[in-house]
């Protein structure tokens, strides 16, 4: 029996269409239709039924479409797994972070991670907050990076850092020293505030400012980097947690404006695992020794 034929006979199996098959498995109709009947012949079994050019499981065949799935499933994580022992990777740590931090926190702390567990392969799955939690309780992966806590009772809740919100707007053309103060209200009315990059804070923030400054039109854009290019190219203006904006900050890109209307809140990033072991506490300690607070 070849693999090809489980593979074929498992794509169609969920598409009902050889055609279809054909163009997802990149080959040609009749070999697809070759590759049904080998099967059958191989196993003395009817696994699709025939009428008036359509096709559709037999009991069999729905029976035999979940064994060679699972059949499938082993055979390339077999494949994959001596490939990695190849490469002189002994164990594999799948890590769930969110776009959030993916291109903030995170590039930091790979190179040293990576060096000092040469025999750890990581794998990195960028996943939004509000998936990471399930996919760490399932153990689809082996710990997260979330903006939002845990709320079931497998997870604890671990805070990495807190993050403080700045309010930042384009670079203008002076310099800290000798450019005139800016207005916080004046920049709040002027420019478009892009919102809802963040799953916390939003709706509350909103209500607030809106008691200070009516009337400000927002935008919402839901991936920080958008709204950090955005401000850059002097669209509008925003809140973000400062370790989003710290390097643009520093190199010049955006500038800090003293928000005095209220105190801003802060937000917390957070580690969600179910079971802390040697490699997990490394990497929490890794992150918080780059975030300079």
């Amino acid at each position: 029996m070849e693999v090809q034929w489980l593979r074929t006979f498992v794509d169609a199996a969920e598409t009902l269409n050889f055609r279809m098959t054909s163009e997802r498995l990149m080959m040609s109709q009749p070999s697809v239709t070759v590759h049904i009947r080998l099967l059958e012949e191989n196993l003395g079994l009817l696994l699709f039924k025939r009428s008036n050019n359509r096709v559709s499981l037999t009991e069999e065949g729905r029976y035999f479409k979940e064994k060679a799935e699972k059949v499938l499933k082993q055979l390339d994580n077999s494949i994959e797994a001596v490939h990695s022992f190849s490469q002189g990777y002994r164990k594999k740590w799948t890590l769930a972070i969110s776009p959030l931090m993916a291109e903030t926190v995170l590039p930091y702390v790979l190179k040293s991670f990576t060096q000092q567990h040469p025999q750890v392969e990581l794998v990195i799955r960028v996943e939004e907050s509000s998936d990471i939690e399930e996919l760490v309780e399932t153990e689809q992966v082996s710990a997260g990076i979330s903006a939002l806590p845990p709320i079931g009772r497998l997870i604890e809740p671990l805070i990495v850092y807190n993050d403080p919100l700045l309010f930042v707007l384009p670079r203008d053309a002076y310099d800290d020293e000798t450019g005139p103060v800016v207005s916080v209200e004046q920049a709040l009315r002027s420019a478009t505030l892009f919102t809802h990059h963040h799953p916390v804070f939003w709706e509350e923030l909103l209500g607030i400012l809106r008691l200070h400054v009516p009337g400000i039109r927002t935008m919402k854009v839901t991936q920080a980097h958008i709204v950090k290019r955005f401000v850059q190219e002097g669209l509008g203006t925003s809140f973000l947690p400062k370790s989003i904006v710290r390097r643009e900050l520093v190199e010049g890109r955006l500038m800090e404006v003293h928000f005095d209307l209220f105190p801003l809140p802060v937000v917390s990033t957070y580690f969600l695992v179910k079971q802390m072991g040697s490699l997990e506490q490394d990497f929490i300690e890794r992150i918080q020794s780059v975030y300079f607070s």
